[in-house]
């Protein structure tokens, strides 16, 4: 019996011929428009489509600004296709984290686009499966990894996790401090295709200048005085997995050099090597600064910026989770109990009412604490 040919979209000014056959070799039927309106006509079945945008035909604003109504359309899996530098543009990057289940750049393998394509489709495919699932599952106390909640700013959050797992794109994380930001990055790695290669954090604010560049790259023995022995940095260290830069707005200026070096070249060189190797991570990125006034500031490179923020997710602050505070805090109590000396039956009525009515400026973290 004949398998179904799976459908792709192919928005594009300039078709590979080479990528179409190599779809085509894979199973897909393809159908190549140039323009907004070509897309939507195409786009009217509900079946899973699969969709490559080919960004590198340089589509102006306005351009881009028409696809949007068929980029939300949820049977079709969309797949973005760059150039070096098109990261830049605000109404891309946008375009990637709003509608794109991932992004390639070129030049790449036609395999890679193939191959992203078709998680994109998967993805879409199971949908209404996955839709359906949510909508049996009721709220009150639904987790993620490690983090509960049922607020819709949880609900949310979670949706977001799940999405932004499906891709190798970069993540930002932005948040107070204490609100979990590390917690929502250990979800996303948990849920990726990466999840039993190594997951890797590094504070790059409590590190000291100084010894930051080594820390993250590593060294070869001799290097400097005291390098008795070669040491793997942690972007090595997590080869295959997941690099996770806490408090990247705290980044020295001399330090983001040399790692947005390592995001265009992909490769890394000890100090005092060589050689380079070549690196496989996916990169998570997390701060509580204001970033658009360190890049104005100039503390922060805007092309680094950019090149992290792909994908973001903005991490709610305690206070705006409404009843989730009371659940949290309870929750904490449930896992103290078994540590406990004494028995703990639960909070008294006044606690509920403190817990409530405290403004809670430490988060997640001081919640914690106080319980």
């Amino acid at each position: 019996m004949e398998v179904a040919r799976r459908q792709l979209i192919y928005v594009t000014r300039d078709p590979s011929e080479a990528l179409c056959a190599r779809f085509e070799e894979r199973g897909w039927h393809i159908e190549i428009v140039a323009s907004a309106r070509d897309a939507r006509k195409s786009l009217r079945s509900d079946l899973a489509i699969g969709g490559l945008l080919d960004l590198s035909s340089r589509f102006e604003s306005h351009e881009l600004a028409a696809f949007e109504a068929s980029l939300t359309l949820t049977n079709v899996g969309w797949v973005a296709a760059t150039v070096s530098g098109q990261l830049e543009d605000a109404a891309v990057r946008r375009l990637i984290r709003d509608y794109c289940f991932d992004y390639v750049t070129l030049p790449t393998s036609n395999d890679r686009i193939v191959d992203s394509v078709g998680h994109a489709y998967g993805m879409v495919s199971l949908h209404d499966a996955a839709s359906n699932d949510a909508r049996a599952t009721g709220a009150e106390g639904r987790a993620e990894g490690e983090m509960v909640g049922s607020c819709e700013a949880m609900l949310a959050l979670f949706r977001s996790i799940r999405k932004v797992a499906m891709t190798d794109a970069p993540v930002f994380i932005s948040g107070e401090s204490g609100t979990g930001k590390e917690l929502t990055a250990v979800a996303i790695h948990e849920r990726s295709s990466r999840r039993d290669q190594p997951f890797v954090a590094i504070n790059c604010g409590a590190i000291p200048a100084h010894l930051l560049q080594s820390e993250l790259f590593g060294y070869e023995r001799g290097a400097f005085t005291g390098a008795n022995q070669r040491k793997i940095g942690r972007v090595e260290a997590a080869n295959g997995g997941t690099l996770f830069l806490d408090e990247i707005g705290d980044l020295p200026l001399e330090s983001q050099a040399s790692l947005l070096r390592f995001l265009q070249e992909r490769k890394v060189e000890r100090l005092g090597g060589h050689g380079s190797t070549p690196v496989d991570v996916r990169i998570i990125s997390a701060t509580h600064v204001d970033m658009q006034t360190a890049m104005i500031e100039g503390r922060f490179r805007a092309d680094l910026y950019h090149r992290l923020c792909v994908l973001q997710i903005d991490e709610p602050p305690l206070r705006a989770r409404g009843k989730d505070i009371e659940l949290l805090a309870k929750h904490m109590l449930d896992r103290f109990k078994k540590d406990a000396s004494r028995r703990l039956r639960g909070f008294s009525p006044c606690a509920i009412a403190a817990i409530h009515n405290y403004g809670w400026p430490g988060n997640v973290r001081e919640l914690i604490n106080r319980v």
